[in-house]
C-alpha cells in the first residue's frame, strides 16, 4: 500500500484535491473529520479539552463550541494553539496509523491519502516523523489572497457579511496562516498549484495520480 500525505496551508484547497484523488480511487483519510469525531462528548480528547480550556468551550447541547475554542486557540495576545494541538494531534495520528495498518492488511494495493495541514510541523505522536509515516507527500499551494478569500467564503457559508465581519474573518485567516507559515516544505514533495482555476488543478491531479499509481506498481514489484 502506498501511503501519501496531502498537506497545505489553510485555504490552499487540500479538500478539493482530496476529493479529486478520491474520485480516481484513492482512499482518503481526513484529519479534520477524524479530529471532529474525537472531540465529541464521551471521547477522551473531549474531556482533555474541557479540562484544559474550561466549561466556556462547552455549548448548551454539551458539544464543544468550536468557534469559541478557535478564538482561544488563535488569540492574538495569548495564543493557545500548541496547547490544543498537544491534546488533539497525538490522538488523531494514532487513529490514522491504526486505520492505515488495517487498510494495508485488507487492501494492500490501495493508495491511501491522509489529508492534514500539519504533517511537517506537528511534533506529536508516537509513530515517528513524517518520513516514517508516508511514502510521498503532496503539497497544495495557492496565492496568499486566494487562501484568505476561500477562508472567508467558508466562514460566510453563503450568507452576506458586513465589511466589519469580512475584516474580522480576514484578520483571523492571517493569524492562522502566520502560524502555519513557520513550516518549510521539503524539496522532494509533489506540488499542486491551486490558483483558483479548478480545471488546471484537475489536470495536475490527473498527472500526480498517474505518478502515484506508478509508485505503487513499482513498490509491489520490489
Amino acid at each position: 500500500m502506498l501511503r501519501v500525505g496531502l498537506t497545505g496551508d489553510l485555504g490552499s484547497g487540500k479538500s478539493t484535491a482530496a476529493r479529486m484523488l478520491a474520485e480516481r480511487g484513492a482512499v482518503v483519510l481526513s484529519s479534520d473529520e477524524m479530529g471532529r469525531a474525537l472531540m465529541q462528548p464521551g471521547e477522551q480528547v473531549y474531556s482533555q479539552i474541557v479540562a484544559a480550556f474550561g466549561s466556556e468551550v462547552v455549548a448548551a447541547d454539551g458539544t464543544l463550541d468550536r468557534a469559541k475554542l478557535a478564538t482561544l486557540a488563535f488569540d492574538a495576545k495569548q495564543p493557545r494553539i500548541e496547547e490544543l494541538n498537544a491534546i488533539v494531534h497525538p490522538a488523531v495520528i494514532e487513529a490514522q496509523s491504526q486505520q492505515l495498518e488495517e487498510l494495508a492488511r485488507t487492501h494492500p494495493e490501495a493508495i491511501a491519502v491522509v489529508e492534514s495541514a500539519l504533517i511537517f510541523s506537528t511534533p506529536y505522536g508516537s509513530r515517528g516523523n513524517w518520513r516514517d509515516r508516508f511514502d510521498r507527500v503532496l503539497v497544495v499551494d495557492a496565492p496568499e489572497q486566494e487562501k484568505i478569500a476561500r477562508f472567508v467564503y467558508r466562514l460566510a457559508a453563503g450568507q452576506t457579511v458586513s465589511s466589519e465581519q469580512r475584516e474580522a474573518f480576514e484578520a483571523d485567516a492571517r493569524r492562522r496562516l502566520q502560524v502555519q507559515h513557520a513550516t518549510v516544505y521539503p524539496g522532494d514533495c509533489l506540488v499542486l498549484h491551486n490558483d483558483g482555476d479548478v480545471e488546471f488543478l484537475e489536470q495536475q491531479v490527473a498527472v500526480v495520480w498517474e505518478q502515484l499509481q506508478q509508485m505503487e506498481r513499482t513498490r509491489e514489484r520490489s
